[in-house]
């Protein structure tokens, strides 16, 4: 990746830009940081994320090898899920953008009523 038209077509950077992209991914990675939980637990912990899409967000991290999920007997049956070691590596990204984000949303949120006012729209 040397130059900027390769850093665009390089799927692994793509790869990485999807990862962060989706709403929940980010969420749920650092919701798992301080270690193995529950759904239930990890629901609670977020807030306004569904069942439904957190059992397909953990899905989909765990077929990326981000998450691990570790099923154990019992009665009742459970399951816990934790990052793994490639998933911690994402961690330092994600802080970094919460960061930006904590620094510089209010300017965001300026912008976008400015140019709501000025009858622009997003898409």
């Amino acid at each position: 990746m040397t130059t900027d038209h390769g850093f665009i077509a390089d799927c692994r950077a793509r790869l990485a830009f999807d990862l962060l992209a989706n709403t929940w991914n980010a969420v749920v990675l650092w919701a798992l940081r301080e270690g193995p939980s529950r759904p239930g637990e990890l629901r609670e912990r977020i807030g306004g994320i569904s069942p439904k899409v957190l059992t397909e967000t953990l899905r989909r991290l765990q077929f990326d090898g981000l998450v691990e999920r570790r099923a154990y007997a019992g009665s009742p049956p459970r399951v816990e899920y934790t990052l793994t070691g490639l998933g911690r590596t994402l961690l330092e990204p994600i802080e970094a953008l919460g960061v930006w984000a904590f620094e510089h949303g209010e300017d965001v949120m300026a912008a976008r009523e400015q140019a709501e006012e000025a009858g622009h729209s997003r898409d």
